[in-house]
Parts: C-alpha cells; sequence; structure tokens
C-alpha cells in the first residue's frame, strides 16, 4: 500500500514515515501542497496524509484543485488547526477524514484502516489484468486458479507494473520507485532485467496469453493478448 504524506515539518514527517514503514506501508514524501499536488497527479497512491499549513499553495487549496481533477485518492487531514471551520472547510474541500495534531500514533494506524477499507475497498485492495489478481492486503498473487509462489521484491514489482497497466514503464522508474535508488553510480538495469525475466516465468509460465512484455530499448509492459500473439 503507497501512502503520501505531504507535510513541511521535516521531523514530524521522517517520524511518520518510519512508523508506516515499520507497519510495511510503502511512503513517499512532499514537504509542500505544490509538491504534493504534482506527485499524486503522476504517481498512484493509496492514501494521503495532508498538513493543512504547508508554503505556497495549502492543503485546502492543493486538495480543492486534486477534486476538482476528479482525483479520488482518500485523504486523511492530519493540522494543529483543530477549530470547527477547518475541520468543515477540509471537508468540504475533499478531505475523507481529519485528525488534529499531537495525535497517537496507533489512532492515526487505526484512522488509516479505517479508509483503506471504506468506499473503494475492492478497487483499492485489489489489482488485476485478465485473469492475473493480487491482493494487497494479504499480499496473495493467482494467476487463474494457480498460487503464485513471489518473493517481496517480485511482488512489488508487478504491483508498479499492474497499476501501470497498458502503459510503458521504464527501468529508470523501476529504479526510482521499486528499487528507491535515485542517485546510484552504476545503472540497475541487469539486476532489473533478471527480475523481470524471473517474474514473467512465474505469472506467464506456459500460459497462451502472455501479460509482462518487454519493449526493447524502452522498457516494460503489462497488457493482455489473445493466445499466439507475439511479444515485442
Amino acid at each position: 500500500m503507497r501512502i503520501l504524506i505531504v507535510e513541511d515539518e521535516l521531523k514530524l514527517a521522517e517520524a511518520l514515515k518510519q512508523g508506516l514503514e515499520a507497519e510495511h506501508y510503502e511512503v513517499k514524501l512532499a514537504c509542500s501542497g505544490e509538491e504534493g499536488f504534482f506527485l499524486v497527479n503522476t504517481e498512484v497512491f493509496d492514501l494521503m496524509l495532508l498538513d493543512l499549513m504547508l508554503p505556497g499553495r495549502d492543503g485546502f487549496e492543493a486538495l480543492a484543485a486534486l477534486r476538482g481533477r476528479g482525483l479520488q485518492t482518500p485523504a486523511l487531514i492530519i493540522s494543529a488547526r483543530d477549530a470547527v471551520e477547518d475541520r468543515i472547510r477540509a471537508l468540504d474541500s475533499g478531505a475523507d477524514d481529519y485528525l488534529v495534531k499531537p495525535f497517537a500514533f496507533p489512532e492515526l494506524l487505526a484512522r488509516i484502516r479505517a479508509l483503506i477499507r471504506r468506499g473503494r475497498a475492492d478497487e483499492i485492495l485489489r489489482l488485476r489484468v485478465a485473469d492475473l489478481e493480487i491482493d494487497l492486503l494479504t499480499r496473495r498473487v493467482t494467476r487463474g486458479d494457480q498460487l503464485l509462489d513471489l518473493t517481496g521484491r517480485e511482488f512489488e514489482l508487478l504491483e508498479y507494473l499492474l497499476r501501470h497497466e497498458g502503459q510503458i514503464v521504464s527501468r529508470e522508474m523501476l529504479a526510482r520507485d521499486v528499487w528507491n535508488e535515485v542517485q546510484r553510480a552504476t545503472p540497475l538495469d541487469n539486476v532489473i532485467d533478471v527480475h523481470i525475466a524471473r517474474l514473467r516465468k512465474k505469472v506467464d509460465g506456459t500460459s497462451a496469453a502472455k501479460l509482462i512484455h518487454t519493449l526493447r530499448g524502452v522498457g516494460f509492459t503489462v497488457r493482455e493478448t489473445t493466445p499466439g500473439g507475439l511479444d515485442v
């Protein structure tokens, strides 16, 4: 599960990141409303933790703009502003919940779990293409009636590919978003290719309908093909 934290108080942001990662969430940080707005529009997140008092575009403006563009990523406001008027304005701007600072970390976890279960739970917790399905909560992966035994890295890689179904995913994107390597002296191309090969063997196996495709010199994509279709 991917969570975006939009918080300009760096110590709090880092503490939240460490705590959520210990609970097996994947976390990304943004320190301004503009950066958070950009990330939510360019990447896929299951939940957003959003402060209101941010430099530049504040949380109210960022959230209203996101909802105006049709993005439905659940948003939990975390703010020191405890006035009823602020809560009402945040909810009217599109917030799904509101938590006043300071708060207990277990309460934050409970709010997160509740939001993940609410409303679009099936859409959030399961990703599918053709007869391939991954359950993000139990980390169970099936192809048809077959249970696939994936490593942790293979699961993260497959999840990323499915979240970008039909899109081209470059090796640079995988290095940045799956391996979290942004300033590596040597590229991870060979490592990525080995993992893709292992993942393809497990996912596609002997199935006539291949799902994981390599676009030579460009990257990879997940898409459904008819039996006998050729990879490129």
